[in-house]
Order: C-alpha cells, then sequence, then structure tokens
C-alpha cells in the first residue's frame, strides 16, 4: 500500500466525485482547518448533532441502541458535556474507490484539548457520510464547531484492487446520510 498525495486526491475529486462538496486548498483563517492537504484531506463536522445523555439511564447497546440514550441538536456550536461524547457527521460525502482504503485520524487542535475524534475506515468502495463521534476526556464541557475541521482522511492505495469490496457485501452503512446509529 502507498499514501496518495494531494495531486491524487484531487484528481478523484474532481473527476469522480469521491469527496463533495470538495474544497481544493486548506481554508484556515479564523477556524478549525479543512480542505486538501499534503497528502490528506481535513473534513469538516456538520451541524447536526446527536449528544448522549444519560437522563433516562439508558444503557448503550450496540444490538439495541436505545433512542432515549442522546439529544438531537442541530447548532453552529455543540457542547459536549464532561466525560462524554456526541456524534456527528462530515459536510462531506464520500465515495471510495474499489483500490482505496482510508483512514480517519482526529484533527491535533481537538486532540490538544482532550477531545478525542473516533472514527472507522473507510473502506473501498464505501460511499456516504461518514458519522463522526467526538469524546470530551475532559471533566469540563467541551465545544465542537460545525462547519468547520474535525478530522484529516488518508487514502492508501492497494498493490491491486481488493477482492470483496463494501458495496460486493451490501455493506450495513452503504449510503448513509446524516448522523447514522450503531446497526446490527
Amino acid at each position: 500500500m502507498s499514501i496518495l498525495s494531494d495531486r491524487w486526491i484531487r484528481e478523484e475529486a474532481l473527476q469522480r466525485g469521491m469527496i463533495e462538496p470538495f474544497v481544493e486548498r486548506q481554508q484556515r483563517e479564523g477556524c478549525i482547518s479543512y480542505g486538501l492537504s499534503s497528502y490528506g484531506y481535513d473534513a469538516r463536522v456538520a451541524d447536526e448533532f446527536k449528544i448522549f445523555t444519560n437522563v433516562d439511564n439508558a444503557v448503550v447497546d450496540p444490538k439495541e441502541f436505545a433512542p432515549n440514550s442522546f439529544v438531537d441538536r442541530k447548532t453552529d456550536v455543540c457542547v459536549i458535556p464532561p466525560n462524554s461524547f456526541v456524534l456527528a457527521r462530515t459536510v462531506e460525502y464520500f465515495r471510495i474507490p474499489r483500490d482505496v482504503l482510508v483512514i480517519c485520524l482526529g484533527k491535533s487542535t481537538y486532540a490538544r484539548c482532550g477531545i478525542i475524534v473516533n472514527v472507522t475506515p473507510l473502506e473501498p468502495e464505501w460511499e456516504g457520510h461518514v458519522t463522526l463521534e467526538f469524546s470530551n476526556t475532559t471533566p469540563l464541557p467541551a465545544k465542537i464547531y460545525a462547519n468547520e475541521g474535525a478530522c484529516q482522511f488518508l487514502f492508501l492505495k492497494g498493490n491491486e484492487p481488493c477482492q470483496v469490496s463494501y458495496a460486493d457485501r451490501s455493506g450495513k452503512y452503504m449510503g448513509q446520510r446524516g448522523v447514522t446509529l450503531p446497526r446490527l
């Protein structure tokens, strides 16, 4: 596998719609940076959030996810309670080529504030909005800013296309739009 450059990412985004909307240059004035970088793409978080709460003493269970374990908010600034987390999604919609695997890393600006971004890999031929999880590891409330940078995606090209892609096996999160909860 090899990491793909900004030139390759730009071409795939503009000619094949791999990232929509696509920002060709890093945007950083007055905001947490986003857009194309040297060897990756810094995606933005949308203004839709699912903030986890324990008001109803719900149990987080990936096999039987309780909708009463979170509250929905549409806002420009999301406040994550101490030692809690929120689900959100990227502004960008991704379409991953068959011979590419995408890995996500958190932005250092958030990491330096005790906010961890978690995303599973984007598999070959997966497409959709990426569901993001922001964990506030601090004992204080923490802010997330909508429409600003949230994480960086690194694109790795395989030596050959995979035998079975996410699309081939009809993955359960294919084509997701909005913040997507766990599915069994």
